[in-house]
């Protein structure tokens, strides 16, 4: 049986290795970041040892990703984040390394056939493992030179390992008949509802704004104004418009870039009818600005190599604030001052791209030169002058930014108010006997807003009518028969809902339905416990070489 999965694991997707490739290199790059807890690879990084590997040495890093990525991939599985994804690396290296002490048996031949035809990678249109799927996976295999047939089956055989160990460690899943049912309830009620909609667009309240209430409003939300660190610099400018002279145009050159990128280039639309398109026609219609394009990209980089020259000569020059304006000038550059600013408030010489605030409060006194940063008509290389703290601004400076804050939140206040006024009034009108629409109408002018009654049919969770807002399921979750819940707020609208009718499903604890609740109940709840006591262990290692808290 081995030999016949060694045989068999020869191929890969290509879409798979694709796939494969981005996710060990996004993930490696943060993992092998200082700020993700291992993989800094810096000379001085003390280890990081864990379970057997070094989390501060790349070549240990590398081989963990690309084991766990492979596992992801061949699962089908949904990582949200990079940080799960990261805990699933290190759950999964825990789980072998328990394996090991608890000396679990090496996975037989036919663990491994029967894991292979559960994996995701390998399953058809109806879910099910694929042979054909499967055969093409071995077909590619045979011809990728980044994957091995021994690195995927020493992979399949820890991830039966690991789950053999999650198995061990997650238990049997106990559940009480009452949570089964209480599951069963939350699906398969039925349920009759109606629904009054309160439009909160309509709803305008007078609302007096009082210098008062304006600076109690923003000292009790004073960090949704706080003023980040601003940096004040000067940048020594590299314009591509000075480099447009600079670049060579020839017809090779023009063509192959117009071959490259002929998408980009629309045809210019005549009043004739156009001819038979070729690539040699639509080239020439496109020349003129293919060439305009063509110069302006290549004296955009001109421009960087040129503030990148400038960059190092910088450096070997040994060049400091008090040296810069003689180096300038003996270079015919200047440099120009700009106000204070951060991402926020990037000042338009320097264009819109984020990186240039970036770098500019990269800057200080310990390094008064930025690396060289695209303006978008050029680059530029900016040089530190001061750096601003953070502060918190004076009312009359964020008045306006205050004055609508205040109102929404007042806003917002008072139509929560009004709708629970509103459900009281409802509530006393269906106790008397009205329907709910026409305790609507004799209620309509408790709130100042438009109101408007919606039915749905009878319908359980598990099947729900297709415009059922989301915000309802809580709203309706403990809500007994001919009860008003409380208002939902969502951004538009309010919604107080009305449960007309209300069937709970029959309690039989012998019924195919309630036992088959209870055994996806109890996979899910063994499944949290084992994977809960490897989070313990994977925390407890980590904190055996984490750096100490000064």
């Amino acid at each position: 049986m081995i030999s016949w999965i060694q045989r068999t694991f020869q191929q890969h997707f290509k879409w798979l290795f694709l796939a494969l490739l981005i996710l060990v290199i996004v993930s490696f790059v943060f993992i092998t970041n200082a700020s993700s807890g291992f993989g800094h690879v810096a000379k001085q990084t003390p280890a990081r040892p864990y379970f057997g590997i070094n989390l501060a040495a790349a070549e240990d890093t590398k081989e963990l990703v690309s084991d766990a990525s492979l596992s992801v991939q061949l699962h089908g599985m949904q990582m949200r984040s990079e940080g799960q994804f990261q805990q699933y690396a290190l759950q999964r290296l825990a789980a072998l390394h328990l394996a090991g002490e608890l000396n679990l048996p090496t996975p037989s031949n036919d663990d491994l056939a029967l894991h292979i035809q559960t994996l995701r990678a390998f399953a058809g249109p109806d879910g099910k493992f694929d042979a054909k799927v499967y055969a093409k996976f071995r077909d590619d295999l045979k011809i990728n030179p980044q994957l091995r047939e021994s690195d995927v089956t020493r992979v399949i055989a820890d991830d039966v390992t690991y789950q053999q160990v999650l198995k061990l460690l997650s238990g049997p899943g106990y559940v009480l008949p009452s949570d089964v049912q209480q599951q069963l309830n939350r699906g398969n009620t039925t349920w009759t509802l109606e629904a009054v909609t309160i439009d909160l667009p309509s709803f305008s309240p007078a609302i007096n704004v009082t210098p008062e209430a304006l600076a109690k409003f923003m000292e009790f939300n004073g960090a949704r104004y706080e003023i980040g660190p601003k940096v004040g610099v000067s940048y020594i400018d590299f314009p591509s418009a000075a480099f447009i002279g600079k670049v060579t145009v020839t017809e090779e050159k023009l063509r192959a870039y117009y071959d490259a990128n002929s998408a980009r280039f629309l045809k210019p639309l005549g009043d004739k009818p156009a001819a038979v398109s070729t690539p040699d026609a639509d080239f020439a219609a496109a020349r003129k600005q293919v060439e305009e394009v063509y110069k302006l990209e290549r004296a955009q980089a001109l421009a960087n190599d040129a503030a990148g020259d400038f960059a190092v000569a910088l450096y070997d020059g040994k060049v400091s604030d008090a040296t810069l304006d003689s180096f300038l000038a003996a270079r015919q550059l200047s440099r120009k001052t700009l106000p204070a600013f951060n991402a926020d408030s990037i000042p338009t010489e320097l264009g819109t791209n984020r990186r240039v605030a970036d770098e500019a409060l990269k800057t200080g006194p310990q390094r008064i030169f930025s690396d060289p940063v695209e303006t978008g008509r050029g680059a530029a290389i900016l040089v530190w002058n001061e750096t601003l703290p953070a502060r918190q601004p004076a009312l009359a400076e964020v008045k306006e930014r205050v004055t609508a804050d205040y109102l929404e939140s007042e806003k917002r206040k008072r139509f929560s108010e009004a709708g629970a006024a509103l459900r009281t009034a409802l509530e006393a009108r269906l106790k008397a006997g009205d329907t709910l629409a026409k305790a609507v109408a004799a209620c309509a002018s408790t709130i100042p807003a438009k109101l408007d009654v919606k039915t749905w049919p009878a319908f359980t969770l598990a099947n729900p009518p297709q415009d059922l807002d989301y915000s309802i399921y809580n709203a309706i979750e403990n809500l007994p028969k001919g009860a008003l819940s409380p208002m939902v707020t969502t951004v538009e609208q309010g919604l107080i809902v009305y449960a007309a009718d209300k069937k709970l499903p029959a309690a039989d604890p012998a019924s195919a339905q309630f036992t088959e609740t209870r055994t996806r109940l109890a996979a899910y709840t063994a499944s949290r416990n084992g994977s809960d006591v490897l989070s313990g262990l994977v925390t407890a290692e980590l904190a055996k070489s984490a750096p100490a808290t000064p």
